[in-house]
C-alpha cells in the first residue's frame, strides 16, 4: 500500500475534485484499486501517469470523447491528428476575435465623432448598434459571407466562457416524497420507476414539477437522492416505501449545463465555485445541503430542437459574512 497514493491526496497534489477523478475513472480514461477493509479508492504509479496525461490533454481543451480515442489508439496518429485539428481551429478562432475587435473599434470611432447631445447622433448610434446586432444575432444580409463568420465567432465566444452565467434562486420550502440517500443504480432504477407509477401524487407548477437530485460523498463512493414535490393531500402511506419530507429550500446559484455531459456539469459547478469567490456570497454546502440538478426539459419537441436535454446546476450558497 506504501506504493498507493490515496484519493484525497491526488485531489490536493493536481488540484482535481475528487468527483472528476471519479468521472475520469467511471468513463474508462483511469482505474483505482481497492484494499480489503479500506473503502477509499487508491492509484498506483500508472494511473497518476494516465492521470497526468489526461490533465495535460485537458489544458489544451481536448475532449473526453477525443482523449479516448488516444488512449485507446496504439500509434501517435490520433493524437497528431487531434493536435492539429486543434492548432486550426485556434487559429479560425484568432481570426474571428480580430473581426470582432474590429467591429466594436469601428463603433468606437462612431461614439467618438457623435454629439450625446444630439438626438439625430444618438439616432444614428442606435441604428448602428441595431445592425451590429442583426449581424451577431444571423440576420440576413443578402451575399454577405461575412454572416457565417459572424455566426461561427458566436459559438467561439460561447465556448471560450470561463465562468458559467450565473444566477441566484431563492427555493421556498415544500413537502417531498424523497428517495432517501441511496447509490446512484438504486436511485435512477427502482425509485425511478415507482415515482412514474405514482406521478399522481407529484406536485405540478407552471415551471414543471418541482424536483431535484443531489449529490454527496459516502465512503468515497456517490450516492444521490431524489426530492418531487407533491400534493397537499398526500400522507406518509401514500409514498411508501419512500420517505415523506420538508425540503428545506433555501438559496441556490444556479447555472446551466447539458444532460448526459458529466464533463459540462462538472465544469459548470466548478463555474459557479469560482464565481462565488469574487462575489456577496459564499458557499452553503453542508450534509443534508447539497449541490442539486434540476432537469429543464419542457417538451420533447423542444428538447429535439435544442439537441440536448437542459439541466441546471444548484450549489447552494449564502450572503458572506463579513463580520
Amino acid at each position: 500500500m506504501s506504493d498507493l497514493i490515496k484519493i484525497r491526496d491526488v485531489s490536493s497534489k493536481y488540484d482535481i475534485s475528487p468527483r472528476a477523478l471519479r468521472y475520469y475513472e467511471d468513463v474508462g480514461l483511469i482505474t483505482s484499486t481497492r484494499i480489503d477493509n479500506y473503502s477509499y479508492r487508491l492509484y498506483d504509479k500508472n494511473a497518476i501517469k494516465r492521470l497526468e496525461q489526461i490533465l495535460i490533454l485537458r489544458k489544451l481543451n481536448i475532449s473526453i470523447k477525443d482523449i479516448q480515442r488516444i488512449f485507446n489508439a496504439s500509434g501517435s496518429e490520433v493524437i497528431l491528428e487531434i493536435l492539429r485539428k486543434k492548432a486550426d481551429d485556434i487559429d479560425e478562432e484568432v481570426a474571428l476575435l480580430h473581426e470582432l475587435k474590429e467591429v466594436v473599434l469601428e463603433f468606437v470611432r462612431q461614439i467618438k465623432q457623435a454629439d450625446f447631445s444630439n438626438g439625430s447622433d444618438v439616432r444614428m448610434l442606435y441604428d448602428k448598434a441595431s445592425k451590429i446586432e442583426t449581424r451577431l444575432s444571423g440576420g440576413s444580409y443578402n451575399g454577405n459571407p461575412a454572416k457565417e463568420t459572424v455566426n461561427k465567432l458566436l459559438d467561439v465566444t460561447e465556448k471560450m466562457k470561463k465562468i458559467p452565467e450565473v444566477r441566484i434562486i431563492q427555493v421556498s420550502p415544500f413537502r417531498a416524497f424523497s428517495s432517501g440517500l441511496d447509490t446512484l443504480d438504486k436511485v435512477f432504477g427502482p425509485f425511478w420507476k415507482w415515482q412514474r407509477e405514482h406521478i399522481d401524487l407529484a406536485q405540478k407548477t407552471m415551471f414543471g414539477y418541482p424536483n431535484f437530485i443531489g449529490f454527496e460523498n459516502v465512503a468515497d463512493e456517490t450516492h444521490a437522492v431524489w426530492f418531487w414535490g407533491v400534493k397537499d393531500w398526500v400522507t406518509k402511506a401514500d409514498t411508501a416505501p419512500y420517505e415523506l419530507i420538508d425540503f428545506e429550500g433555501g438559496l441556490y446559484a444556479v447555472a446551466m449545463s447539458v444532460d448526459g455531459d458529466d464533463d459540462i456539469c462538472y465544469r459548470v459547478y466548478d463555474g459557479i465555485k469560482k464565481w462565488l469567490e469574487t462575489s456577496e456570497f459564499e458557499s452553503d454546502e453542508r450534509p443534508g445541503h447539497s449541490p442539486l440538478c434540476h432537469m429543464v426539459n419542457p417538451t420533447e419537441e423542444i428538447k429535439r430542437a435544442l439537441g440536448y436535454d437542459q439541466l441546471d446546476i444548484y450549489v447552494p450558497i449564502k450572503i458572506r459574512d463579513k463580520t
